[in-house]
């Protein structure tokens, strides 16, 4: 079994394959003040509460956009699991192209979404993945990663609407019931949710509008808010919530090949 890490700046996602099918997952909070003995621990405990034996997992890898945490978590793995973690980033080699004018400040993320469209739905791809940032990444057919878009986080969004507002209370990221909130909370509800959705589409219109070569890529949802925002976001081809996680399951299978 393989357990894998992604790790993004607010929250850690972790997989556990079996195979190809995903056994396990969790989410933990991005906390770079942690050692490598809590994380250690951490991981123990997470794998204990699903009964998971440590001793089946022989395999890990871990894509980061948080380069302070990437080491602790690295030697933890190590300890909890006795499995050195691959690392995945811009100088892994996949049978991916990043066709950007800068491929070495290309996130951990975009680049391993990009390898799990490529190989998943070997179409154009837009990927928008719903995290502390909300990104478009771009892959054509063959793998080619051709840039995209970052856009500030629903959540990211939110909590600057809710520090900036003294009178506005923090609120749930939830689907709304109506347009127009009888409530301040359904007031904010609706314009969070339904606002970022237009957001979403908005940016998905323009980014087809530019496709290179007129084909309509497809358009898939990731991250821990792609479930919330299904029904609201009308550019949605499929929802996956575990596309990175699946990304780096294969990411490691591919460069350990190749290396």
């Amino acid at each position: 079994m393989i357990l894998v890490f992604d790790v993004g700046n607010t929250e850690t996602t972790i997989g556990l394959f079996d195979g190809e099918a995903l056994r396990a997952h969790w989410r933990v909070t991005s906390d770079v003040a942690r050692t490598p003995d809590e994380i250690a621990l951490l991981i123990r405990a997470l794998l204990a509460a699903d009964n998971i034996d440590r001793s089946a997992i022989d395999r890990a890898a871990i894509g980061s956009v948080v380069p302070a945490l990437t080491a602790p978590l690295a030697e933890a793995c190590e300890r909890a699991i006795g499995a050195t973690p691959l690392i995945i980033d811009a100088r892994s080699p996949l049978p991916i192209r990043l066709d950007v004018e800068e491929p070495l400040t290309v996130g951990a993320d975009r680049i391993i979404n990009t390898l799990a469209a490529s190989r998943l739905y070997g179409r154009d791809t837009i990927v928008v993945d719903l995290g502390t940032a909300t990104t478009y990444d771009c892959i054509t057919a063959d793998g080619v990663f051709i840039g995209g878009v970052i856009a500030p986080g629903v959540r990211t969004s939110a909590e600057t609407l809710f520090r900036r507002t003294s009178k506005l209370p923090a609120t749930e990221i939830a689907p709304p019931a109506r347009v127009i909130g009888r409530r301040t909370e359904e007031c904010i509800r609706s314009g969070v949710v339904l606002g970022s959705a237009e957001a979403i589409d908005g940016l998905v219109r323009r980014i087809k509008a530019e496709w290179p070569g007129g084909s309509v890529p497809l358009v898939v949802a990731t991250g821990g808010l792609a479930a919330v925002f299904e029904p609201f976001c009308e550019s949605f081809d499929l929802v996956d919530p575990h596309l990175t996680l699946t990304g780096l399951r294969i990411a490691h299978e591919l460069a350990s090949s190749i290396s």
